[in-house]
């Protein structure tokens, strides 16, 4: 198949675009900068350099490519790890990849008629979809949760695929083993908030890209692409700084993690729901390589 891949030098991307040269298709993948061109021409893919805030040149990119399926993969968020302290400043362009991003492709799939389209979500986000808009949640996070419900209701009205990936960790992401929450753990800078019952749900990268390789021909709609284990902070915190050789973690009160981490993450890191990759094993025929966070961190983290 002809895939254009939107965002193909970030995370998801890098890891992507190898696999989908090796099981033998052509890659269109864009990137923002002249610099990363050079890397996407190394891992088998036709480089372009697009803003997909410009509709126009994404309408005329996406012709040019005649792809038979668009996967978007863009988003802003490669210094998030370093400090969610002002929450919303952080996640500001990766809502407008989100929301006129998404718009941007999907008006050029209909105008090139692409009948694939295969969307990046996030369902840490997900009790957004709970309809929780109390005056105690931090607008920067409503602004990325109705970011996130736009692309949700947008790609599916479309007939297309979201892909609600977990939290990830491994090579070239936050939670790797040279990153920047991983040295958090290491200096005692994550801590447990209030009870720490909050559930997270992990996927290790390289199962992001095959979950998103078998969606190319299979499924509909919003899957959750997350491991088999939902992890609570209090139990995934310990482990992991167990696993990079740290001192145990820190426990400190919402109120004062509010204070010292910003409310958007403060609240998320409190009230993260579970949710299930059931549907995504049965439709795309998908499973990951790493059922539990707790071998994925041991493989991926540990010193």
């Amino acid at each position: 198949m002809r895939v254009f891949l939107a965002g193909a030098s970030g995370a998801v991307g890098r890891r992507l675009v190898p696999l989908l040269v090796s099981t033998g298709h052509h890659v269109v993948g864009t990137t923002t900068t002249a610099a990363k061109r050079q890397m996407l021409d190394g891992f088998g893919a036709e480089p372009v350099q697009l803003d997909l805030l410009d509709g126009s040149a994404t309408r005329r990119a996406v012709a040019d490519a005649k792809p038979d399926v668009i996967i978007h993969q863009a988003t802003a968020l490669a210094d998030m790890g370093k400090s969610m302290r002002n929450f919303g400043k952080g996640f500001a362009v990766t809502n407008q990849l989100r929301t006129t991003g998404t718009r941007n492709l999907l008006d050029a799939a209909a105008a090139s008629g692409v009948q694939r389209f295969i969307a990046q979500g996030f369902c840490g986000l997900a009790f957004a979809r709970a309809e929780r808009v109390g005056s105690d949640v931090p607008a920067g996070l409503v602004a990325a949760r109705e970011a996130m419900r736009e692309l949700d209701e947008s790609v599916i009205a479309n007939g297309g695929v979201v892909l609600s990936y977990g939290g990830f960790y491994g090579p070239g992401t936050s939670l790797g083993r040279d990153g920047e929450q991983t040295a958090m753990v290491r200096k005692r800078l994550l801590p447990i908030i209030g009870s720490g019952a909050s559930i997270f749900q992990f996927l290790h990268i390289d199962d992001a890209a095959t979950a998103t390789l078998a969606a190319l021909t299979r499924g509909a709609g919003r899957y959750d692409i997350v491991d088999d284990e939902p992890a609570t902070v209090r139990e995934f915190v310990p482990y992991m700084a167990s696993v990079v050789g740290a001192k145990p973690p820190r426990h400190l009160p919402v109120w004062l993690a509010k204070v010292v981490a910003g409310d958007g993450a403060a609240t998320m890191i409190v009230e993260a729901p579970a949710t299930s990759n059931a549907r995504a094993k049965a439709d795309l025929n998908w499973k990951p390589s790493y059922p539990s966070w707790r071998t994925g961190f041991k493989a991926e983290c540990a010193s």
